[in-house]
């Protein structure tokens, strides 16, 4: 059943994942499940107002500095926050200030907007992601504890196994495809109360299992494209989003994308 709630503004923050990578438009831009969903809390709300703060490859604490007063000052109707994951993929990283910057977050935005959510991000499976995997199921605990402390939502992403399969995910396995991003705007969509579209952990169709040869021939391409720039970034200190700016830095009407 859907609830009463009339959102009319929507604030999202965070780094790549809500910026909308790589779900590319053809203009060069992204669009991603935040511009998705506000496009659809738009088509049911004369005069929705929309702003996106997020930038690619930013940690909690840029987060913090850059993002996290300037919505609260919006004073929006929804707000979502996803952020921490850039920290625990780092090759050192301190997870109790991860801890600390997410619980100041949370505590800044919840008087300030009338409903705060937060993610368990979505994960596949893989050996780069799995010798990470105890630091990111510490950052969904405390999630999970600073929602129920401060009555946020959560969406869990992270428990859903259709997000895990690797056909949502890009070529650089750490972003999710347009059909990802889709499905994470049903899935806030939903988590806030609205009317569902359709099932966003419903499996995809079986397919065709790649051979040997053929996985072994996309291994070395992730390898030499993406993970070799990515690790070489983070033990440089450096970012994909250094010098960006957000691209919907101000709460403002939503307009749809020109064709």
């Amino acid at each position: 059943m859907e609830m009463t709630a009339n959102y009319t503004s929507f604030v999202a923050l965070g780094d790549s994942f809500t910026e909308g990578m790589s779900d590319l438009l053809p203009d060069g831009s992204y669009r991603g499940w935040a511009d998705l969903l506000a496009a659809r809390l738009a088509a049911r709300t004369p005069g929705f107002r929309y702003a996106n703060l997020a930038v690619r490859g930013k940690l909690i604490g840029q987060i913090v500095e850059d993002q996290i007063d300037t919505a609260a000052g919006m004073r929006a109707d929804v707000v979502t926050l996803v952020g921490g994951l850039n920290d625990a993929l780092r090759p050192r990283c301190d997870m109790g200030r991860v801890r600390a910057l997410l619980e100041e977050a949370v505590e800044k935005l919840t008087p300030s907007c009338g409903r705060l959510v937060l993610m368990r991000s979505p994960g596949r499976d893989g050996a780069v992601l799995e010798r990470f995997r105890p630091r990111m199921e510490e950052l969904f605990a405390h999630i999970d504890e600073l929602a129920a402390r401060h009555g946020a939502l959560v969406v869990d992403l992270y428990g859903s196994g259709a997000l895990g399969d690797r056909r949502l995910w890009d070529a650089d396995r750490l972003h999710l495809t347009a059909e990802g991003h889709r499905r994470v705007a049903e899935a806030v969509w939903q988590t806030l109360g609205l009317t569902p579209e359709d099932d966003w952990r419903a499996p995809l169709p079986l397919a065709a299992r790649a051979g040997w040869a053929a996985r072994r021939a996309e291994d070395l391409r992730f390898a030499r494209r993406h993970l070799g720039p990515w690790i070489g970034r983070r033990l440089a200190g450096r970012s994909s989003g250094d010098g960006r700016l957000a691209k919907r830095p101000e709460l403002l009407p939503y307009e749809p994308p020109r064709p």
